[in-house]
């Protein structure tokens, strides 16, 4: 209920937020009952069923992380003293943030449901031309119980991980906007962050992922396959490969988002450089993950342009509503990651325009932080698309 309550007075761009995550969620519950369909109309072909199902794994996994990124950017679940001192501690409001995800969630998985019933004419009363009958497996019977198993994964899953990822967030003290102290005082200004310590691992597991990936490339007879548009029709290493691979360059976005900032500030830097790189640095976990994550899903799509050229491209449906929710939920969890980083350094916003400090300065500190990260991690993404794609080409 007071989730509900919540919800009803949030700010327009927190619902839009939301109801993002919910059509993610709505995309993904979609994929998993075109997958059951498929099982329950080919029960000779379990291997290809597997694989189906653990392909719905790549868009349920970038669902989820974008829940969480919407999570923590809710004002409703911003740790405050004042709320503390009522029982709305971390724990709680953890609570409350799983909550208000699972809702958003489940409203997607029903809309999912009800998208996928209209279309294989199983709704009574509604005109359904049965276009997407032969994709849907209309005419088979699904199992009530898999279906509502595989309808509550999204929600339990994003649920369970804005939970975990809210219950250790720190209490912040809510400043005033209109506070005249110039700075903060001792007790209130935050310890330097330890440096990443994942970049070695993460540059060891993406080249592992590389090198499953050129294994999984080769047939029997050493041949290069071309990719498909089913995606039964990709081995599993070539699944365990990228997936090595984006989890190598999300661990490893962290440590080269430090470097980053270490970078804007060699060779006497000014004061724009300094600001600059050490916001970077203070914010290198925050936003090095998603951007690692993007790095890896826009290698993937360049190495298949790479890879198909100007040639036709055998796409199915839900091999391109797939694409979509993964390349639509990394780059929305980027911005709303950015977002986040914003309203966490508000308050050093305002105590530098007190002091002072030009706007200007503000801007082209925010320009100089896009810019170098384009320029560490563009050819980093161009490298190691080229890299997946030469054992396809060659």
């Amino acid at each position: 209920m007071l989730a509900l309550r919540l919800a009803r007075g949030t700010h327009p761009l927190v619902l839009v937020r939301r109801l993002l995550v919910a059509a993610a969620s709505a995309g993904v519950g979609f994929l998993l009952l075109c997958t059951l369909a498929y099982a329950s109309t080919h029960p000779a072909y379990s291997t290809a069923s597997v694989l189906r199902l653990l392909w719905c794994f790549v868009p349920l996994a970038a669902t989820v992380q974008f829940a969480v990124a919407v999570a923590r950017t809710d004002p409703s679940t911003r740790p405050r003293p004042g709320l503390s001192a009522v029982g709305l501690g971390p724990i709680r409001l953890g609570v409350l943030a799983a909550v208000s995800t699972a809702v958003s969630c489940t409203l997607g998985s029903m809309v999912a449901l009800l998208v996928f019933l209209y279309l294989r004419g199983d709704l009574p009363g509604l005109p359904s031309d049965g276009a997407a009958a032969g994709l849907l497996g209309a005419g088979a019977p699904l199992p009530m119980a898999a279906t509502l198993v595989l309808l509550t994964v999204v929600p339990v899953a994003a649920a369970a991980a804005s939970a975990m990822a809210l219950r250790t967030r720190p209490l912040q003290a809510a400043v005033p906007e209109d506070a005249t102290q110039d700075i903060m005082p001792d007790e209130q200004i935050p310890a330097p962050a330890a440096p990443p310590t994942g970049l070695p691992w993460g540059v060891a597991l993406t080249a592992v992922g590389l090198a499953v990936e050129a294994y999984a490339s080769r047939d029997g007879a050493g041949r290069a396959f071309p990719l498909p548009g089913i995606p039964d029709a990709t081995p599993t290493w070539a699944l365990a490969g990228w997936s090595l691979t984006a989890i190598g360059l999300a661990m490893a976005g962290p440590g080269l988002t430090h470097l980053c900032g270490q970078l804007l500030q060699a060779v006497r830097p000014g004061a724009v450089r300094l600001l600059a790189g050490r916001v970077l640095m203070d914010e290198a976990r925050r936003i090095g993950r998603p951007l690692g994550v993007v790095c890896a899903v826009l290698s993937a799509a360049i190495a298949a342009i790479a890879l198909y050229g100007t040639g036709p491209r055998h796409f199915g449906p839900l091999t391109a509503l797939g694409a979509v929710l993964v390349l639509g939920c990394t780059t929305a969890t980027l911005l709303t990651s950015a977002l986040e980083a914003k309203q966490a350094r508000a308050h050093l916003a305002r105590t530098l325009l007190r002091l002072g400090a030009p706007a200007s300065a503000l801007r082209a500190a925010t320009a100089l932080r896009v810019g170098v990260l384009l320029v560490v991690f563009a050819p980093i993404t161009w490298a190691i698309a080229e890299l997946a794609a030469l054992p396809l080409t060659g």
